[in-house]
């Protein structure tokens, strides 16, 4: 199969196809309103059933939650704690899955210890159940990825984290899970399901949902953010995949009925691994959550927090409070205590909550207790809840919901469907010596390409033999070579500096400077290939200068209403538009009194697509 480059030729035959769903004949069978991983998998899902479908986001691919998760791919080891066994098999299957077979090039193992503090029930207790962990992974049906767990003394813990205090545990059990880039995640699935036939449109935001005098979703309005065109399309299923959107997407088309879903913030740091001393991620429970001390390649993310969120949706910030509260529950645990000025970035993502109960006159299957699919009216189908990992069975669920009896004939065949980059990753693999060998990069060089682009490397590779100067690091942000970055805008569809630095790169919160000390290098890059003239070029530099300068001054401030206020003062390069006079301030905070705070450290929203 032939991998789809997320060409600005792509997107325009993406539109066309939505202008052309109102000609007799062309009518789509599924559009999909989000494009974070909930929404990037159900368009995969649909077009590989073989209907016809098309998928459109407000912002960037992944900009909302799903760019701001934990980056955690995983079973949900604390809903033992629940007895909920069938939740944790069912994403102890999926993590299976994408690193054995739909994405092992994006998803990767990484170790965990828990600190233990008692030396005798603690550690029967707590290693009964990451045994149970992992005989529920290796009966899930999916090839076994991971080690089993294993008990650890005090000194073997403290040779895996040498940083851990002395007297913060008596020993620990090491366990495993994996971590993803989630950005990555989506783009990939994007690309994919754009391989299969799938139409793709980022920056196309919902204005109205069509409907029929009886209340039936026939179709959408859209709008072209980089145009202002405004586009009619008819559709046989509307989904909505808007996550903490789902409201007010809902709300556009007319019904009283519906998923209620609220939102609530988590917020992550990130430290420079050199800071702390450690091989292992660390897991600790805390009085209001659980706390992650995660290893990347080159920094700890740390986090993370479950706090109300009333401010608009858009933006949501981490404010010095919560920022706090991370380091200081790091800090109980950490033989040298890190402090703000170890903290070189941040980023908050909403979860969406979902509430107990649906609208009345509102049809649904609870298929999960993490998730939901419902149908307010006729021709909408609306999917709210769920987490990062389990984005496949969300998926899946949504699209079997939408067609009904049709599902039996066609039903869902993304266990079998690797994504762009998978096919072929191992001789990319057994390769690598020889093509580092002729580009001149080292080993972790090789790993950073790989674990990025999978087989996908050759297209990097094309661009580099054109311009040999692609293969050298960035002068300013030496993690990534230019290719890279040239590659964002020409095959995965970054149509603005912003999609560079926040979402194809982490730069944003990856260097103390948000990237902004290697902006003119990666403008000059990218500007040929999006065909910016002096003008654009400088708007875009000047656009992000202060979106970086805003997010900094945010985190100074204590409470949430202030740090938002700060953030927007900063305008978007692409300003979303007010549909329907609708409020994007989120929705009162009442929390379920039955969900345990933190329940969902890696959940897995879409953004803002559309509304």
């Amino acid at each position: 199969m032939r991998t789809a480059a997320l060409t600005a030729r792509l997107r325009g035959d993406a539109l066309g196809a939505l202008r052309a769903s109102t000609q007799s004949g062309r009518e789509l069978d599924v559009l999909v309103i989000g494009g974070g991983v909930t929404g990037a998998g159900i368009v995969l899902d649909a077009v590989t059933r073989g209907l016809s479908a098309a998928v459109v986001e407000a912002q960037d691919w992944s900009s909302g939650t799903s760019s701001r998760s934990s980056k955690l791919v995983h079973g949900g080891l604390r809903y033992l704690q629940m007895l909920d066994f069938h939740l944790v098999r069912e994403a102890l299957t999926e993590r299976d899955l994408l690193m054995s077979r739909i994405a092992p090039h994006l998803v990767k193992p990484v170790s965990f210890l828990y600190p233990l503090e008692n030396r005798v029930w603690e550690r029967a207790y707590v290693g009964a159940g990451v045994a149970l962990y992992d005989t529920l992974a290796t009966v899930s049906g999916a090839k076994r990825a991971m080690p089993i767990h294993r008990h650890l003394t005090r000194k073997g813990m403290e040779r895996l984290f040498p940083d851990l205090r002395h007297d913060a545990a008596i020993g620990a059990i090491q366990y495993w899970d994996a971590a993803v880039d989630d950005s990555r995640l989506v783009s990939t699935l994007i690309r994919t399901a754009a391989s299969y036939g799938a139409h793709a449109a980022s920056r196309t935001e919902l204005v109205s949902l069509q409907t029929t005098t009886g209340g039936a979703v026939t179709g959408a309005e859209v709008v072209d953010l980089e145009t202002g065109e405004h586009i009619d399309v008819r559709a046989r299923h509307v989904i909505n995949a808007t996550g903490v959107w789902t409201e007010q997407t809902e709300h556009l088309a007319g019904s009283e009925g519906g998923l209620r879903v609220l939102a609530s913030k988590g917020i992550h740091i990130v430290v420079p691994r050199s800071r702390i001393a450690g091989t292992a991620g660390l897991i600790l429970q805390t009085e209001k959550s659980v706390l992650f001390i995660i290893p990347w390649s080159r920094y700890w993310v740390i986090g993370t927090t479950d706090t109300p969120w009333s401010q608009e949706l858009v933006h949501p910030v981490a404010n010095a409070s919560d920022i706090d509260y991370l380091i200081a529950h790091a800090n109980t645990v950490l033989a040298r205590p890190i402090s703000r000025e170890d903290v070189i970035g941040t980023w908050a993502g909403l979860r969406p909550l979902l509430q107990p109960g649906t609208k009345a006159g509102t049809s649904s299957a609870k298929v999960s207790r993490e998730h939901t699919v419902a149908s307010p009216t006729p021709g909408l189908t609306v999917i709210a809840g769920g987490k990062l990992t389990t984005y496949r069975v969300m998926a899946k669920d949504a699209v079997d919901f939408a067609i009904g009896s049709r599902a039996t004939t066609l039903p869902s065949i993304t266990t079998r469907i690797a994504l762009a980059g998978a096919e072929g990753l191992e001789a990319v693999q057994r390769q690598s010596r020889s093509i580092a060998k002729k580009y001149g990069w080292d080993q972790f060089r090789m790993d950073h390409l790989l674990h990025r682009y999978g087989s996908l490397l050759a297209e990097l590779l094309d661009l580099v033999d054109a311009d040999p100067d692609l293969a050298k690091p960035l002068p300013h942000a030496p993690a990534y070579i230019g290719a890279e970055i040239v590659y964002a805008a020409s095959h995965e569809g970054a149509l603005h500096l912003d999609d560079v630095m926040m979402h194809r790169t982490r730069l944003n919160y990856e260097q103390a400077d948000k990237g902004v000390g290697a902006l003119e290098e990666i403008a000059d890059l990218i500007a040929p290939v999006l065909g910016w003239d002096a003008e654009q070029r400088a708007a875009e530099i000047a656009a992000y200068r202060e979106r970086a300068a805003a997010e900094h001054a945010a985190t100074v401030e204590t409470d949430d209403a202030t740090a938002e206020r700060v953030r927007l003062l900063a305008p978007d390069i692409v300003p979303l538009t007010p549909v329907g006079g609708l409020d994007d301030s989120a929705p009162p905070f009442t929390p379920d009194p039955g969900r345990k705070p933190g329940a969902d450290d890696s959940p897995a929203a879409p953004g803002p697509a559309g509304t």
